[in-house]
C-alpha cells in the first residue's frame, strides 16, 4: 500500500529543539510559538492562549461537510534532571522531556505540515475539518492541561466528532502499536490521611493518646480494601507513598500524616475505594480514642476508549503497521491520562506505539528504561508510523463521505 511522504527531518529538527528547551506545565510558552508559528505559515486557523499555553488548528477540507477529526498531541516536560548526554540533551537545568511530550508534539506537527499541503493540492477531493489541539500540563496532575481547555470552551468553539491521542511506550518494539476498547487507563487520586492524638513523654504513653497505632493498624488495613471489597477481576491500586509521624524518638506525636495513590480502571470500583478510605481511616482511628480527618483529592478520571472509534484506529493502524504488529485487545495500564477527560466529552481512543529499546547514559545505549527516567529519550524512529498513523487516520474519515 502507498504511504505519505512525511517531512522526517523536520520533524526530528523540531523535537530536538524542544528536548533541548523543556518547559514544565502552563509554561511551555517557546513550544507554544513555535507549533503557532508553523501553524500559521501553513494556513492553518491558529488559536493560541487556551489553557495559558495551549494551540488549537483548524483546517477545513472541500465544504467542511464531512466530520470533523481531532488530534491531540501534549507538549510540557517533567521537573527531572536528564543524565543520557544526548546531543539534544536538556539545556535546562532540573527540566527534561523524560514522557516523550516533544515525540508526540513533532509528530503531530509532521502530519498537520503534510495535511496542509494536501489541503492546498489542486485534485484532492477530502471533505472534513481537522483540529489539531496542543495540549499543555498533562504532567500537573489534578485537572490537568485537558481539562481546563475544556473548562475555556475547547469543545464549545472546536466541536469534534471523534477524537484521538497516541504514547510513545518503552518496552513495545518500535513499528507495533497497542490499545484495547473500553476501559484502557486507571484514575488517579491523591489522598491525603491525618490521624490526630495527643501528645506526651515516650515514657509516660498512659497519658497520651498514640497516633501512631491507629496508623499501623491503618496501613495493614488499607491493603484489604483491595483484596476483600473488589472483585478479584477488576483492577484496584492503593500505594502508600508517605508516611510522617513526629519529629524524635522521645516524643510521641499529636499528629500523624501519611498519603496514598489510589488508583481504578472502573469508575464503580473508584467510588468504592474513596467511600471505604474514608470509613475505614476513621473507625480504625476512633477505636484507638483518635481522629482521622481524610483529604480526597480527585485527580484524572479513567481512560475509556469508545468502541466506533477504536475499531476505526484498528483498522487504520493495521494498515500502517501490519495486522501482526497491532494489538487491538492489549492489556489495560495502571499508568492515568488527562486525555480521560476529553473522552468524557468527545468519542475517541488513545493508543501506544513502540519506542523500543531506548535507555541512554553518556549518550550510547544503556539499556531499556520506562518514561519518567532521566535516562529516557524519545525514539525518532517511531516518528513515521506515529505521523502514518495521523494520514491515514484523517484520509479514512475525510475520503468515506
Amino acid at each position: 500500500m502507498s504511504f505519505f511522504e512525511l517531512d522526517l527531518q523536520a520533524m526530528m529538527e523540531w523535537r530536538h529543539t524542544i528536548h533541548r528547551n523543556p518547559e514544565l506545565g502552563f509554561e511551555e510558552r517557546d513550544t507554544s510559538r513555535l507549533i503557532s508559528e508553523c501553524l500559521d505559515s501553513w494556513g492553518y486557523e491558529v488559536t493560541t492562549g487556551i489553557a495559558v499555553t495551549g494551540v488549537i488548528g483548524r483546517l477545513v477540507f472541500g465544504s467542511g461537510e464531512g466530520p470533523t477529526i481531532g488530534l491531540r498531541a501534549d507538549m510540557d516536560a517533567l521537573p527531572l534532571k536528564e543524565e543520557t548526554g544526548l546531543p539534544w540533551q536538556s539545556q535546562v537545568m532540573g527540566k527534561m522531556h523524560g514522557c516523550g511530550h516533544d515525540g508526540h508534539t513533532a509528530i503531530l506537527l509532521g502530519a498537520a505540515k503534510l495535511l496542509s499541503e494536501i489541503h492546498a493540492s489542486d485534485n484532492h477531493l477530502w471533505k472534513g475539518t481537522l483540529v489539531v489541539i496542543f495540549q499543555p500540563a498533562e504532567e500537573v496532575g489534578g485537572g490537568g492541561g485537558a481539562q481546563r481547555m475544556i473548562d475555556e470552551g475547547l469543545f464549545d468553539d472546536f466541536p469534534c466528532d471523534a477524537i484521538f491521542a497516541l504514547h510513545n511506550f518503552p518496552g513495545i518494539p518500535v513499528g507495533q502499536c497497542e490499545f484495547k476498547r473500553g476501559p484502557f487507563m486507571c484514575s488517579s487520586d491523591k489522598v491525603i490521611i491525618r490521624i490526630t492524638g495527643k501528645g506526651g513523654h515516650a515514657g509516660l504513653p498512659h497519658l497520651a493518646v498514640d497516633p501512631t497505632q491507629p496508623l499501623g493498624a491503618l496501613i495493614l488495613g488499607l491493603q484489604s480494601l483491595v483484596s476483600r471489597n473488589l472483585n478479584p477481576l477488576h483492577t484496584g491500586l492503593i500505594s502508600i507513598g508517605r508516611i510522617r509521624a513526629g519529629e524524635t524518638y522521645n516524643i510521641i506525636p499529636e499528629l500523624c500524616e501519611m498519603e496514598l495513590s489510589v488508583r481504578a480502571l472502573q469508575p464503580d470500583v473508584r467510588e468504592t475505594l474513596r467511600n471505604r478510605i474514608h470509613t475505614l481511616a476513621e473507625q480504625i482511628a476512633l477505636s484507638y480514642n483518635c481522629q482521622a480527618h481524610v483529604v480526597y483529592e480527585t485527580g484524572y478520571p479513567v481512560l475509556i476508549n469508545s468502541d466506533k472509534e477504536a475499531a476505526v484506529i484498528g483498522e487504520v493502524a493495521q494498515s500502517v503497521f501490519g495486522a501482526e504488529n497491532v494489538d487491538i485487545d492489549a492489556s489495560p495500564l495502571t499508568g492515568s491520562e488527562d486525555f480521560a477527560y476529553m473522552l468524557q466529552h468527545v468519542p475517541g481512543c488513545y493508543v501506544l506505539i513502540g519506542n523500543g529499546d531506548n535507555g541512554y547514559t553518556g549518550g550510547e545505549r544503556a539499556g531499556p528504561c520506562s518514561v519518567h527516567n532521566p535516562h529516557y529519550d524519545f525514539n525518532d524512529e517511531c516518528m513515521n508510523g506515529g505521523g502514518q498513523l495521523w494520514l491515514k487516520l484523517i484520509e479514512h474519515y475525510f475520503t468515506r463521505n
